[in-house]
């Protein structure tokens, strides 16, 4: 029969066990599900034969929760959660957020900002020399160090500030698992290097090899040129083939940033998302009325990791990797077989995605051999010839499902890339996707409309945008259907001006699209769009960039967007002004 995870000593003598092996912290509710990263990793530990417990969103403020499952034999395992926790906390206004969907009833702060930090700190604490190993996304991303946009400073790796004893990077399941056979053969915290998808703290460089040593933390501080010049590293050596360890002396000792991990193969993910998760939050939240947050995904299915698109702006390039990890279909299969099951399912598959839906088994020959390229973008400015779309895999998966019983719909949820929608070899795929996996409307993302701008953000230029609206409508005229995009857009990107805002909304205004929202620009820690933020230049070229950093020019290019929003008419008009075009007054105000 399966069951949740523990949550308590109870929970464990329950299993007929008296001490956890792992004790997870995390800064998420307790979903047992494989869209949530603490569920993943704790059955991935589970099925190695480890005991873990569960601490789901402790309080911070005392040492009461962070005890209750006592001392851990081997670790603890610390997230933030699915989020970074001061982006759960705060808006691109950095203002504070009143709502946190991977809370109980959308419950805000629940989780500590920084949250990685003070778990640790907590920990310590508590239980006097247990070693702490911290993951996720908020890990990940703050890796090295890096500009944090709400204090406005270079920080140093969440490691050093934190005080934890490793890091993970990346999703996590093969280092966590290599970190917990090690200690399982030694309590030795020293036996633990060399684990690619790790960062380590070291006193000397004695017995690395093939490695590169990066201007220290003191010089990219006071420097914003070495601060580029190593992100420009970080980024060329992020691949799992051909990556270098990268050293970063940081005080008297010196930050290791292993390789990263190498990908999942098709087994090694078919096994994580069959393992027995029970696909719902604990119990314990039913009294708060559940997750409201988890219904988005309780229907969702994950196809695929990775991404080769490489938008300047995002995080996932240095947490999944540039290559494709696909699911088999069978998997797939098996998935919503159980899915359908369930007697609350209504037939409904809310997604069949990941990153870029559109990419799944998308396969390029060089990764296995030689790794991506470093000069060369899979996308940009064009798709790479070697770069193969699993198009006719998607197409059969589709197949597949709507023959599952109890299965009416099959959708998908995900963002597409639509600049992988307008040539001959994508008919077949658009066309099945418009007749059966649109839930009327379909996610895409061309950000702006301004050359420049969407080159800096790595993007398709807007004339692939708009031949893809023609084939959109095309296929949706003959299939009879009425079908609609939902165009995702980013106002104050690094590069963009107030003229380019403008530009955009007048091409919105001509085309009657109105935004419910827009999505401010807010600089991710080592993200490319970030390093441009912090050193108003672009990190490869050098070349210096405008950048809207005062609260009146981001709210100008923010009310742009949304024009026909009568609280933004003082910005828009200040913007007309400043730009000296009152006459396009007519067009925004009707």
């Amino acid at each position: 029969m399966k069951k949740f995870l523990p949550i308590s000593k109870e929970d464990l003598k329950r299993r007929g066990c008296n001490e956890f092996d792992i004790i997870l912290v995390t800064g998420d509710v307790y979903v047992d599900h494989p869209s949530y990263g603490a569920a993943v990793i704790g059955r991935v530990l589970e099925d190695a034969g480890y005991n873990v417990g569960i601490i789901a969103q402790p309080n911070w403020r005392t040492l009461d929760d962070f005890k209750k499952l006592g001392r851990p034999k081997l670790f603890f395992g610390v997230t933030a959660g699915n989020i970074d926790s001061m982006l759960a906390r705060y808006t691109a206004n950095k203002k504070i957020r009143n709502t946190d969907d991977y809370s109980p009833a959308r419950q805000p702060f629940l989780r500590p900002e920084r949250a990685s930090i003070i778990y640790t700190n907590k920990l310590r604490e508590a239980f006097k020399g247990v070693p702490v190993v911290l993951g996720g996304i908020e890990a990940s991303m703050r890796r090295l160090p890096h500009y944090d946009y709400w204090s406005n400073k270079v920080r140093r790796s969440l490691l050093m500030d934190s005080k934890a004893d490793f890091l993970v990077y990346g999703m996590g399941e093969k280092q966590i698992l290599e970190i917990a056979n090690r200690f399982k053969k030694t309590a030795d915290v020293s036996s633990l290097e060399n684990i690619n998808g790790t960062v380590v703290i070291r006193k000397s460089l004695d017995g690395l090899k093939n490695y590169i040593l990066v201007p220290s933390f003191e010089e990219i501080v006071q420097d914003k040129d070495a601060f580029n010049a190593v992100f420009k590293t970080i980024h060329s050596e992020s691949d799992p083939i051909s990556g270098k360890a990268i050293i970063q002396k940081c005080g008297d000792r010196f930050l290791v940033q292993h390789p990263p991990a190498l990908p999942l193969t098709t087994e090694e993910m078919d096994k994580i998302y069959t393992l027995p998760y029970m696909r719902n939050w604990h119990p314990t939240y039913d009294k708060d009325g559940g997750v409201p947050g988890f219904e988005t995904v309780r229907n969702s299915i994950t196809s695929h990791r990775g991404c080769a698109g490489g938008c300047s702006f995002c995080s996932l390039y240095l947490h999944q990797g540039r290559f494709i990890q696909s699911r088999s279909i069978k998997s797939i299969v098996k998935e919503i077989s159980a899915i359908a099951q369930d007697k609350k399912f209504r037939g409904t598959i809310t997604d069949i995605g990941g990153p870029t839906a559109n990419m799944y088994k998308a396969i390029c020959s060089l990764w296995k051999e030689t790794g991506a390229c470093r000069n060369k973008r899979c996308l940009m400015p064009e798709k790479c010839k070697n770069l193969i779309l699993g198009y006719k895999h998607s197409i059969r998966l589709w197949q597949e499902v709507k023959r599952i019983p109890r299965v009416k719909h099959v959708f998908v949820g995900s963002g597409m890339r639509y600049d992988l929608l307008i040539d001959r070899y994508s008919d077949e795929y658009l066309y099945e996707l418009c007749a059966s996996h649109v839930s009327g409307q379909l996610k895409v993302a061309p950000e702006h409309c301004s050359g420049p701008v969407l080159e800096l953000m790595n993007k398709p230029p807007f004339a692939k945008y708009e031949k893809f609206i023609d084939r959109f409508k095309t296929v949706n005229k003959r299939l009879g259907k009425k079908q609609y995009l939902v165009n995702y857009f980013i106002s104050g990107h690094p590069g963009a001006r107030l003229k380019d805002a403008l530009e955009l909304a007048i091409y919105l205004a001509k085309n009657h699209i109105h935004l419910e929202q827009v999505q401010e620009y807010i600089p991710l820690p080592m993200t490319i769009s970030g390093a441009m933020y912090y050193t108003e230049k672009n990190p490869f070229t050098g070349k210096k960039l405008y950048v809207a950093k005062t609260s009146i020019d981001r709210a100008m290019q923010r009310a742009l967007l949304q024009y026909d929003n009568p609280r933004n008419r003082k910005y828009i008009l200040q913007a007309l002004s400043l730009l000296h075009k009152e006459n396009l007054k007519n067009l925004f105000f009707r």
